[in-house]
């Protein structure tokens, strides 16, 4: 049994299939094995969609067999133990592996524990989560009868940051165009809606159109499922005193100087999220738990032959797909060029990320932005129509439904530069 690769990717996951099908494009003859234990590869962006109604689940979910590419050796075991020391990767069935150069693409997890009484509030007909099971969510909005609709995320870095308030607006306009009376709340730690001010501006004015209950500053910390309450840390830096109008009809009330108690009829939430313990606890994580790796090079800060895609990267911007798509060829670029001189190529990685939020049934805005939040729109949408996509369109909605898909499946996973 093969127990040495010349590149070994761990995940098979967007980075993972993209990194190893865009090393072949660029030599066929290179040797790659990849570790990934499931069976099914996973088109996640569409679970917000689902979650709404507006998508078919069973569209998002291909064979990870079929998602594979040619020439690379599926190793369908889990990685367990991180040895760059070595160049040893352990797993659970197939033993150790070693490698010339490895790719860490894991992803991340999701962690409920970590917000007391999450894990036995997602038992419960009326808590859900697209990142988790998108179905339900849709299970939940539309047997939803009235009073408060609360939606909220984590302190943790999750993936896909704008996905808790995409599905927030969709209920909002499920209600609008269903006349049903509910109280649509979007809290979270943050102190903006969205840190690129150019979509914050418009997010703002579909806030104010849907008449969403915006919560900034409202951190989780427990989860009541019996009471149906969600008690919120105040976490605002500049001003520890929080005040909570109680007459305001959602029955909000203040505990104590900093903490919320707000009840529920429906919620989603984030749940709250974390590398994957094996990478947690190898000497590849920084203090945080992530991977370590150069933000422009992607590669690890200490291990010269590691480098890092996706989710798990300890990078400041958002874990998106979209921003899979621009690593990529980082890394890729970076290895072959290790292997034929021994030097890192001259690309980088500027934290390009993308998230395209839906804002209701037909509507979209696309944000676009690098590592300072500069908005950073792609000149090819003006082959689309769309000449500002800071605000909503149709056309993007149509993107996000039909084109974004297409170009993930045919384009993205096939290796191509896109």
């Amino acid at each position: 049994m093969k127990t040495h690769y010349q590149i070994l990717i761990v995940g098979g996951g967007t980075g993972g299939i993209m990194t190893a099908a865009n090393l072949l494009c660029k030599n066929k003859s290179l040797d790659i094995g990849l570790i990934e234990p499931v069976d099914t590869h996973y088109y996640q962006p569409a679970w917000t969609l689902v979650g709404a109604g507006a998508y078919d689940m069973k569209k998002t979910a291909r064979p990870m067999a079929s998602v594979m590419p040619k020439g690379v050796n599926w190793v369908k075991d889990f990685a367990t133990k991180l040895d760059p020391d070595n160049n040893t990767i352990g797993t659970k069935n197939t033993g150790d592996l070693t490698y010339d150069y490895l790719v860490m693409s894991p992803g991340l997890v999701m962690e409920p524990s970590m917000i007391d009484g999450l894990p036995e509030a997602l038992t419960k007909n009326n808590v859900c989560t697209n990142y988790m099971d998108p179905e339900k969510t849709w299970d939940v909005l539309r047997n939803f009868k009235g009073g408060n609709a609360l939606f909220t995320q984590p302190t943790t870095p999750i993936k896909c940051g704008g996905a808790p308030q995409k599905i927030a607006y969709l209920t909002a306009d499920y209600f609008k165009k269903n006349k049903i009376n509910g109280n649509v709340i979007f809290a979270t730690p943050g102190s903006v809606i969205f840190g690129v001010k150019k979509i914050a501006d418009t997010l703002n004015d579909v806030i104010a159109h849907y008449g969403i209950h915006f919560r900034p500053h409202y951190a989780p910390i427990k989860i009541d499922s019996d009471n149906q309450t969600v008690t919120f840390k105040w976490v605002n830096p500049t001003d520890n005193q929080c005040v909570v109008n109680e007459n305001n009809g959602l029955n909000e009330k203040l505990s104590g100087e900093s903490f919320i108690e707000l009840p529920y009829d429906m919620l989603h939430l984030a749940p709250p999220q974390q590398a994957p313990k094996f990478v947690k606890e190898s000497p590849l994580a920084n203090a945080t738990g992530w991977l370590d790796v150069d933000h422009h090079t992607l590669q690890h800060n200490k291990y010269s032959n590691v480098f890092g895609v996706g989710d798990v990267a300890g990078l400041p911007t958002a874990k998106t797909g979209a921003a899979i798509r621009k690593q990529v060829p980082i890394v890729t670029d970076n290895i072959i060029h290790l292997i034929e001189s021994e030097k890192l190529g001259h690309k980088s990685y500027n934290g390009y990320s993308s998230c395209p939020l839906v804002t209701g049934y037909g509507k979209m805005v696309l944000a676009e932005f690098d590592y300072d939040q500069n908005f950073i729109p792609d000149p090819k949408l003006k082959q689309m129509l769309v000449f500002d996509s800071s605000k909503e369109h149709w056309r993007l909605w149509m993107l996000k439904k039909y084109g974004l898909p297409h170009l993930y499946w045919n384009k993205m996973l096939k290796g191509q530069e896109v």
